[in-house]
């Protein structure tokens, strides 16, 4: 796929690429579409424009913006009202009775203290300094008694209900202004002709200067003066500067930058305001490519899945190094290079809302609540490869909106991705499910359909027995119980092995089954074809399985038992039986391509051989996609996946994560799995889902899997209270009468406490129609919790 895509010749690539089951010509470049992307009538310009930033897995990133947090509408209490309000009378009735000298042995302390020639003999009466002196008493007196006041009061939690709380700068405009009623009506009224003396703030500091040699002679200049004043004036604005937080504000607005940094943020701006333009082409010197993409996209001749894919090979080019490559296939063909060997540049519809930038699609939108992260709420819900590399679990019964709300907007995001080059999907599904047209797909596979095109290999292209034996055995008795994988897997390789040395290709799986039955006639054919002296090793391996045929232990007979649902008249055009009259397709070929496929399952009265073809295929992308070359994200799709997770398949699935790949489950209920492989299977993926309608069992498995957390709770406790005096009982009795109501106290308790996040009942009702709770897990570890998703709002 190195070329644009609409020259290569079929079929000269190593691994070629199948071409859709209902050719169709290959479009020219197509007009814009008007349902891509984004809202009708959006241009892509505009489209690219848009900033979508870092964000948790899971969030919408098109155009995200972190919800602002409510309004907090919390009251002051009444008790912290009383408790502003008296120390407030108290320390107003002190510093009256200070004032007025009404308080005993007032200045008899300070008279001990200082000089006798400070008062007049036998009196506490001031002369000379000693009026200095009382008027530095006066200030001291004042700072006691407003510290104590607010330590005592509940001065700190009405500062901060009304000035901390908030936001900056609104926060540093609150103190400011009451530094200014401060300073002006408290510190300085005369300035407003109110009518009162000033506070002693700063009069006791020029009073304790005058106690000093040299008194007023030493801020009588105006420089010292000025200068005292200033300080005064800092000391008295410290207080309102910490609670406004000035000084963070202050570092934060002013604080000295890099001017690097500044350059380097002043020429990002407008590169990230400008993605139409291409400014990671021309940062690279590549103006020439830059030129005609931008030309393209202004001018309407490219959509969201050409600027995906040309996106994508820019990243692989820079990677590989190869710039030159690159702009010469964009100047040769402009936006239509790379263009996906189908044909194909868009899906023919759409039903979800999706950002292939991102590579994300909108499945609805995050409920509120208290539940909700603040990032979280309110805003779009999204799937892409960063979280379905870790592979999904659905579980939903019929109705609830699995395959409409979840499996084909993925479905349909996952086959776009596809036509960019960065992904390929294989959709398996009942016959006739609406999960897209078939256009959408590259290869089709419809299973005992005879018009179908393609046919399925059971064998994945394996040449290796052993690996076949074990895909095989997988598909045929992994869900058995009874039957030993391994054990199977050995006696199929030794079949398979011996077969494919006489014949060089496996057997058809009608041939398998005759093999496992032990058939006179093919057996000694296969022992006739094995009889040169080369075979030596295969003839060993075939005599080995026909004396342990027919043991106690034999899986032989559950695996032929097993091969004989595949062995009907409506499958006899399929699995290598059909003579040439279908095209065999191999699942490896999605380890390699960008491919879209499809299996449809046989339609009813065929459900066993559906879940054993299911198996088969899960068994199959899980060994094709291991020890790749990473070009493309690939990604399994079960509509149903009933019968089909079992011991080793688990623990394929674990392994898909760091393969670039994941498989999407749905399920209508978690009772389709054997019991011991519910921890496994909550175990294996890393994102869960469970819709509207699921049943408590089916909810307790999703909340251990979920596990507890952390909640403060809140206990109130009343208690009546009994009084032991006469008049204390008369009164109560008084209260009781007016309210009705017994004199009571009120005992709070707070704790944490473990609580699950959410409960199986709450998961059984308390989950609106149309909603689901999911959780999530990136492929780089990041995790979001379990909330509630409305899965109404896809398109909005």
């Amino acid at each position: 796929m190195d070329s644009d895509g609409t020259r290569d010749a079929r079929g000269t690539h190593a691994n070629p690429v199948p071409r859709p089951a209902r050719p169709t010509e290959a479009p020219g470049v197509p007009p814009r579409p008007t349902h891509a992307p984004g809202a009708a009538g959006t241009a892509v310009a505009d489209w690219l424009n848009e900033p979508r930033p870092a964000a948790g897995p899971g969030i919408w990133r098109f155009g995200y913006r972190v919800p602002k947090p409510e309004k907090n509408t919390e009251r002051l209490s009444p008790i912290t009202i009383v408790g502003v309000v008296v120390p407030l009378v108290v320390g107003m009735v002190l510093w009256s009775l200070w004032r007025h000298g009404s308080i005993p042995y007032q200045w008899a302390l300070l008279k001990v203290f200082t000089p006798e020639d400070w008062w007049w003999a036998g009196t506490t009466a001031p002369k000379g300094k000693g009026f200095d002196a009382v008027a530095v008493a006066d200030g001291v007196f004042f700072a006691v008694l407003v510290y104590g006041m607010g330590r005592l009061g509940s001065w700190p939690e009405i500062i901060r209900h009304l000035v901390t709380r908030r936001p900056q700068p609104a926060r540093a405009l609150l103190a400011l202004l009451g530094a200014v009623v401060a300073e002006n009506l408290v510190v300085i009224p005369s300035v407003f002709d109110v009518g009162w003396n000033a506070l002693p703030v700063a009069g006791p500091v020029y009073h304790l200067i005058n106690l000093f040699p040299g008194g007023y002679d030493f801020i009588s200049t105006p420089l010292m003066g000025n200068l005292l004043y200033v300080v005064i004036g800092v000391l008295l604005l410290w207080p309102f500067a910490r609670i406004g937080g000035w000084l963070p504000l202050l570092r934060e607005r002013y604080a000295p930058r890099d001017t690097a940094a500044v350059t380097a943020a002043a020429e990002q701006a407008p590169a990230a305001g400008s993605r139409a333009h291409w400014p990671e082409l021309r940062e690279a010197g590549q103006f020439e490519a830059a030129d005609v993409l931008t030309h393209e996209v202004l001018a309407g001749r490219m959509n969201d899945v050409d600027c995906a894919r040309v996106e994508h090979a820019w990243k692989r080019a820079r990677r590989t190094g190869d710039l030159s490559s690159f702009t010469r296939t964009v100047l040769r063909a402009a936006g239509g290079a790379w263009t996906h060997p189908s044909g194909s540049r868009d899906l023919p519809a759409r039903v979800a809302r999706h950002d292939l930038l991102a590579g994300q699609v909108r499945i609805g939108t995050w409920a509120g609540g208290e539940r909700t992260a603040l990032a979280y709420r309110g805003v779009g819900t999204a799937l892409g490869p960063d979280t379905l590399g870790t592979s999904l679990l659905v579980v939903g019964p019929s109705g609830s909106g699995k395959t409409r709300h979840v499996v084909r907007p993925l479905v349909e995001n996952l086959t776009l991705q596809a036509l960019t080059g960065r992904c390929a999907v294989v959709l398996v599904c009942a016959a006739g499910e609406p999960l897209g047209p078939d256009d959408a797909f590259d290869v089709i596979v419809r299973v005992g359909n005879p018009a179908s095109v393609h046919d399925l290999d059971p064998y994945a292209e394996s040449g290796d027995p052993d690996e076949a034996a074990a895909l095989l055995a997988e598909a045929l008795v992994g869900d058995l119980d009874t039957v030993d994988t391994q054990r199977a897997a050995g006696a199929l390789a030794q079949l398979l092995g011996p077969y494919r040395a006489a014949y060089g290709r496996f057997p058809a799986l009608p041939v398998l089954r005759e093999l496992l039955e032990g058939e006179p006639r093919v057996l000694a054919e296969l022992t006739r074809a094995l009889s040169d002296d080369g075979h030596a090793m295969m003839r060993r391996e075939l005599d080995s399985r026909l004396r342990h045929a027919g043991g106690g232990n034999d899986p032989g007979q559950a695996l032929a038992d097993r091969l004989a649902l595949l062995d009907r008249p409506v499958f006899a055009e399929f699995f290598g039986a059909g003579g040439g009259s279908v095209r065999p397709f191999s699942l490896r070929a999605v380890a390699h391509h960008p491919l879209r496929v499809r299996i449809d399952l046989p339609e009813h009265g065929h459900d066993e051989a559906a879940r054993l073809l299911t198996r088969l295929v899960l068994a199959q992308f899980t060994a094709v996609v291991r020890g790749r070359e990473r070009g493309h994200f690939a990604c399994l799709v079960l509509d149903d996946a009933t019968g089909t997770v079992t011991t080793e398949s688990l623990r394929r699935i674990q392994r898909l994560r760091s393969e670039d790949a994941g498989v999407v489950l749905a399920l209508r209920t978690v009772g389709d799995v054997p019991e011991a492989l519910h921890g496994p299977l909550y175990g294996a993926v890393g994102c869960r889902m469970a819709l509207a309608g699921v049943t408590t069992w089916d909810g307790s498995r999703f909340a251990q899997a979920w596990g507890t957390e952390w909640v403060e709770t809140t206990d109130v406790a009343k208690h009546t209270v009994f009084a032991d005096q006469p008049m204390t009982r008369a009164i109560h009795a008084l209260r009781k009468l007016i309210t009705g109501k017994a004199v009571t106290t009120e005992a709070v308790t707070v704790r944490q406490v473990e609580r699950e996040r959410w409960s199986a009942s709450e998961l059984a009702h308390g989950v609106p129609a149309g909603h689901a709770v999911l959780s999530l897990t990136s492929v780089k570890g990041e995790h979001a919790p379990p909330l509630l998703v409305d899965l109404r709002g896809q398109g909005h």
